[in-house]
């Protein structure tokens, strides 16, 4: 009797679209959104936000502060 069988493909294929569905629903709760009352986005929103915008500005003034050509003449 082997491991690998119907039985236990069919099951583990259910268990993973049950886990698909259940993973999906998770994620769509936990994405910032703006709320529908104020009609402004919500605190984590606004903090990720400024976070990508720190993080964008970090790397292009590290990159633009870059003249100096670090690679030996041949």
């Amino acid at each position: 009797m082997g491991v690998f069988n119907r039985r236990n493909a069919v099951a583990g294929w259910l268990a993973l679209a049950v886990g698909k569905r259940v993973v999906k629903r998770k994620a769509k709760v936990v994405v910032p959104t703006i709320d529908a009352e104020t009609k402004k986005p919500n605190k984590s929103a606004i903090a990720l936000l400024v976070a990508g915008a720190a993080g964008v500005l970090t790397f292009w003034r590290k990159r633009s502060g870059d003249d100096t050509d670090d690679t030996p003449a041949a």
